[in-house]
Parts: structure tokens; C-alpha cells; sequence
């Protein structure tokens, strides 16, 4: 008898449909002896629903009685679904973050876990019952209800994990599994069987969308197994654990991930003085934009550029704010991109391979895609190109690492 948390997405109760089939599988895996908690997100769709709503009212609504709005969404499933299990003659109690005790801190919208008290889950499952959870959502140390942010819900699951020492925590959604990249991109994506918390960590921060960051993360600080598996399809899905627990050097390259919503700055000419660094991007980062990839050319006249990346979205305001910097910073130039990418390899196998650079570097080069910047970690090597070759670069390294999968076959079209 195992202990398992299983997280289901809001495409996965989006229906009253999908919700009996959650409660199906579910009643699958208790009838097999295991206790099981389940954590549930809201219906697609309701938070988006609920924020219009909250908009009509107020165009900045205030953030604690967002939160208390955007708590009613998973509400609805955990008290539907609690219904269908009992239908099923599974025993079943559900319960809001308050109910549990997830305490968090006191930052509306997008507060961070501190505590779980997991006594009354123990009990409840002591019972025999399904424990079903709201997702998303937790209680702050003055009684208000509080929002965990975006992906909330596989945070709380992973959390509920860690508490309760579970065997596993299974995150349920609309794809099978990690892929080596995205499959509508590489119609040959491989659906890996395992990659460590390191690489889900690095793939996840870079574009891939399978999981959120914050769930990695905390499933790594507390050693939780984690899988990734299809509310829809069967399949043992992608385990995600410890380095040691995975094949290290095999694969050298775990996934490739990309990102298209980049843009680009670059002030030009500045003089070299010390804190150079500092006055330029300090401004930008102190107005909650965040930098990414950051790279310091030094000329032979001595004066320096400084290019760095921000999400497309937050570019037009960090321009704003280094074009009220340039005449004090005695900058040459402001310059503003925003048709670029960003093109990741990750895999824990770099530790111990030498000549992937060389390779990926050469793959793009037979493609003729130029690289604007190159950025490296111990087990990721990023790339900014021009946005329309980005799919172009995101293939001919999937194929130069060769990552396919051998069973693949497409489709004949007649």
C-alpha cells in the first residue's frame, strides 16, 4: 500500500464528464489499497471567468478580496468530485487550503507556502476516506485566505507530498509526459521515461510548460518523486527524482526548450567606469522587470555595450528607463529587438561530456542561423537567434543530438 497525491489540472475537470472520469481513476487506485490524496485546480477557464468578473467592478480590484474570489473556483471541483467518488461507494471528504491549514504568508495573489499541518489529512485517511484538496490556495497567519500564484495548484500537491511523506506525487494534465522538446514543433519528440529534478528544473525555467517552477523546485528541496503523466491517455508517464537515480550519461542531452517571447536590449557606447553593470540594469530590475541573459562587450576605444533580455511584454518599459538613463550614463545608443528567441539544450550529461558546444554550434551553422548571445550553465548551453529561426534551430539540434524516437512513425497521408 503506497501513499500517492494526485494533481489534476483544470482541463482534466474541466466537465462534469471529466470530473466522473478523475473519479473513475481515482476509485482505480483505492481500490487497489492505496490511500490517496487528491489536490484539484478550478474548471478551465473559471479564473479567468472570475478575474472579468472581478474587472467589471474595479479595474485594479484589491488583492485580498481577489484572492478570496479566485479561492471559489476549486471549491466547485473538490465538492463535485467528492460527490462522484461517493457515488462510486469511495468514501470521500473534501477540504479548502483554510480547512488543511496550508499557511502561507501574507502576500496576496501570490504568496509562498511556509507550513502544512497534515494531521487531519492523516486522520482522514486513517478512515479510509479520499482526501480532496483545493489546490491554489492557503491561509495566512491572520485567517485571510491567500492565492498561490500562478501553477499554485502542483505546489500545493507537491507540498501536501512533502508533508505527508507520500510514496509519489503524480501531476495529471493534457500531455503524456516530458518530451525531448515540444511535439508540435518536432513531430518526433521523445516522451522521456525519466529526467532529474536539475533538468526539469532548467527545462522548466526556460520554456517548457509542463510543469511550473515553483513545483520543481520544492519537489527537489524535499526529495518528493514526481511524475508527469495524461488525465486522458494511459501511460506511466515521466518520472522526475534524484541525479542518482537516473541515467546519468544516457542520454548526454535530456531536452531542448525554447522561448519566443524575448525581446532584446542593447546601450551602446557607454565609458568603462566601475558599477557600469549596476547603473544599467539596476534601474530595470528595481521596476520588477526581469532580466535574463546578460552580456558586457568591452570595445578597444573603451567604452562598452551591454546587451541583456527581458520577456517581450515588460520591453517597451525597460526601454523607457534606459532611454531616461543614456545621458547620464553617457550612452551612444538605445536599441530595441524584439524578433528574437531563446534556444536551450539541457542535460545532466554535459557534466561528463566534452564537445557539445562544438556540436551545437556546428548543427546551427549548417542551418545558417547566425547566434546573437551564448550562454552557458553547468548542464545548459542558451542560444539567442533571430525569432523566425527558431523552430528551424529547435529541430536540427533535436536531430543532431539525435533525440527522435525510433518508434515514431508518421502518418501516411492518402
Amino acid at each position: 500500500m503506497a501513499l500517492l497525491v494526485l494533481k489534476f489540472g483544470g482541463t482534466s475537470v474541466g466537465t462534469v464528464e471529466r470530473i466522473e472520469a478523475v473519479a473513475d481513476k481515482v476509485a482505480r487506485f483505492k481500490a487497489a489499497g492505496d490511500d490517496i490524496v487528491v489536490v484539484l485546480s478550478a474548471m478551465s477557464g473559471e479564473t479567468n471567468r472570475l478575474t472579468d468578473l472581478a474587472q467589471q467592478i474595479m479595474e485594479y480590484p484589491t488583492p485580498r478580496e481577489m484572492d478570496v474570489l479566485l479561492s471559489t473556483g476549486e471549491q466547485v471541483t473538490i465538492a463535485l468530485l467528492s460527490m462522484a467518488l461517493e457515488k462510486r461507494g469511495v468514501p470521500a471528504r473534501s477540504f479548502t487550503g483554510n480547512q488543511v491549514q496550508i499557511r502561507t504568508c501574507e502576500t496576496h495573489t501570490k504568496a509562498r507556502i511556509r507550513e502544512i499541518d497534515g494531521t487531519r489529512i492523516s486522520a482522514q485517511l486513517q478512515q479510509g476516506n479520499v482526501v480532496v484538496v483545493a489546490g491554489f490556495q492557503g491561509v495566512d497567519e491572520h485567517g485571510n485566505i491567500t492565492t498561490l500564484g500562478r501553477g499554485g495548484s502542483d505546489t500545493t500537491a507537491v507540498a501536501l507530498a512533502a508533508a505527508l511523506d507520500a510514496d509519489e506525487c503524480q501531476i495529471y494534465t493534457d500531455v503524456k509526459g516530458v518530451y525531448t522538446t515540444d511535439p508540435r514543433v518536432v513531430e518526433d519528440a521523445k516522451l522521456l521515461d525519466s529526467i532529474t529534478f536539475e533538468e526539469m528544473l532548467e527545462l522548466a525555467s526556460l520554456g517548457a510548460k509542463v510543469l511550473q517552477i515553483r513545483a520543481v523546485e520544492f519537489a527537489g528541496k524535499y526529495k518528493v518523486p514526481l511524475r508527469v503523466l495524461s488525465s486522458f491517455e494511459e501511460g506511466a508517464g515521466t518520472l522526475i527524482s534524484l541525479e542518482g537515480e537516473s541515467k546519468m550519461e544516457d542520454p548526454t542531452i535530456a531536452g531542448i526548450a525554447f522561448q519566443r517571447d524575448e525581446a532584446k536590449l542593447t546601450v551602446a557606447g557607454i565609458p568603462d567606469i566601475p558599477g557600469l553593470a549596476y547603473q544599467v540594469i539596476g534601474p530595470v530590475s528595481a521596476a520588477g522587470i526581469e532580466v535574463d541573459v546578460i552580456v558586457q562587450n568591452a570595445a578597444a576605444d573603451g567604452n562598452n555595450d551591454i546587451t541583456f533580455t527581458v520577456k517581450r511584454s515588460d520591453s517597451e518599459r525597460a526601454k523607457k528607463i534606459l532611454d531616461g538613463l543614456a545621458a547620464s550614463l553617457k550612452a551612444e545608443s538605445v536599441s530595441l529587438d524584439k524578433k528574437i528567441g531563446k534556444v536551450s539544450v539541457v542535460g545532466v550529461g554535459m557534466k561528463s561530456h566534452a564537445g557539445i558546444a562544438s556540436k551545437m554550434f556546428k548543427a546551427l551553422a549548417d542551418e545558417n542561423i547566425n547566434i546573437q548571445i551564448i550562454t552557458t550553465s553547468e548542464i545548459k548551453i542558451s542560444i539567442v537567434i533571430e525569432e523566425k529561426y527558431l523552430e528551424l534551430a529547435v529541430r536540427a539540434l533535436h536531430s543532431a543530438f539525435d533525440l527522435g524516437d525510433p518508434d515514431y512513425e508518421k502518418e501516411s497521408i492518402t
